[in-house]
């Protein structure tokens, strides 16, 4: 992941959202629960997508949505109770109802990576469920962004 600033504006690199650990995240041992590890990487996208300037509740009332389509997950290491996080959104990939995204937790001290995932996210309409075409402001953003990219590849689909 390449490094980022959370100041609002135009610039789409990795996110980074801090997250703290608290009880309510842990097993009775004080180990992060392995799905809380998704909760904290889908606030990290919410926040990604929010401070590109597109605004999800608008989304709603225009009978769109997000969901995720595909997951590919690898636990590291686990978290412990009263940790400092760090979880980081990188858009990779997209397509026309999609956008993919690199995504990591690591521990804040010591930097060590706790969990990786590839996570796809497409753009469905509320009352159907069915895929739509992402809304035009974020797909040009998206585009964009993966311009900038060395290593970019749109597919279409």
């Amino acid at each position: 992941m390449t490094g980022s600033s959370n100041e609002p504006g135009p610039t789409l690199e990795a996110y980074f959202l801090p997250i703290r650990v608290y009880i309510e995240d842990t097993d009775a041992g004080g180990i992060v629960f392995h799905a809380k590890y998704l909760h904290y990487m889908e606030r990290a996208r919410t926040e990604w997508v929010r401070h590109c300037g597109v605004g999800l509740r608008s989304g709603l009332s225009e009978n769109i949505s997000y969901v995720v389509q595909k997951l590919a997950i690898h636990y590291v290491a686990p978290a412990y109770l009263d940790d400092e996080l760090e979880v980081t959104a990188d858009l990779v990939d997209a397509g026309r109802v999609w956008m993919e995204f690199d995504q990591a937790v690591t521990r804040k001290g010591d930097g060590r990576p706790l969990a990786r995932a590839t996570v796809r996210v497409a753009c469905v309409a509320l009352d159907s469920g069915r895929p739509r075409r992402l809304p035009e402001d974020l797909g040009q953003l998206l585009l964009q962004h993966l311009a900038s990219k060395p290593t970019s590849q749109q597919h279409q689909e």
